[in-house]
């Protein structure tokens, strides 16, 4: 059983609804599983002030979160155009296991949610793959073969799925940006599966 890990940050929920049509994904392929994590908000404040466990939703993330998944799908809305902070920051304190390896030739993907249709999704999303590129994981997309992608009228983008959070949106996802968010899952899943023989074999 490979398992995906689902790690995003989420402030009004919709990148959140996201990441759970993500995990829906993973879990539609036999022989893998996903473990969804989340990130504490950062603020002037030292990270000791926040609570270990959030009062709701998953756990936050930790590095053997990291060493333990064979696939990773990072999520996090935008913030002019990038990740927000609170990702940002978890993933610059993986020093650690960039140094060893960890993540090198693990599968990954990017998801995202903007309050605009123009609001900086793409630039987002290409953002979040900087890091995991330099960690050596292998980023995939969505191909155009997906017809949600075509035809979506609203979230969603061969650089990974995402959400418009539109005032009459809110956290209500689209049919297809919940077929794309899945498609992305299942590609995870997928490539996770093909590719565990391989890193076993170089363990």
């Amino acid at each position: 059983m490979v398992l995906v890990l689902v790690l995003y940050y989420s402030r009004t929920g919709s990148t959140a609804a996201l990441a759970r049509q993500v995990a829906r994904g993973i879990a539609s392929v036999a022989g893998a599983d996903s473990r969804l994590r989340t990130v504490p908000p950062v603020s002037p404040d030292t990270q000791a002030s926040q609570p270990a466990i959030p009062g709701d939703g998953p756990p936050y993330a930790t590095l053997d979160d990291l060493r333990e998944c064979d696939g990773l799908a990072l999520g996090s809305p935008t913030r002019f155009g990038s990740m927000a902070a609170p990702l940002k920051w978890f993933l610059d304190s993986t020093g650690e296991i960039w140094l060893d390896g960890t993540l090198a030739g693990k599968p990954a993907g990017v998801f995202t949610s903007t309050s605009t249709l123009h609001g900086g999704q793409e630039t987002t999303l290409v953002s979040m793959m900087l890091p995991l590129l330099h960690h050596g994981m292998l980023v995939t997309g969505l191909p155009y073969t997906l017809q949600a992608l075509t035809d979506t009228r609203s979230g969603g983008s061969p650089y990974g799925p995402s959400h418009v959070a539109s005032p009459d949106a809110g956290q209500v996802l689209t049919e297809h940006e919940k077929l794309l968010a899945q498609a992305l899952g299942r590609r995870l899943a997928e490539a996770a599966i093909g590719l565990a023989p391989r890193r076993k074999a170089l363990s």
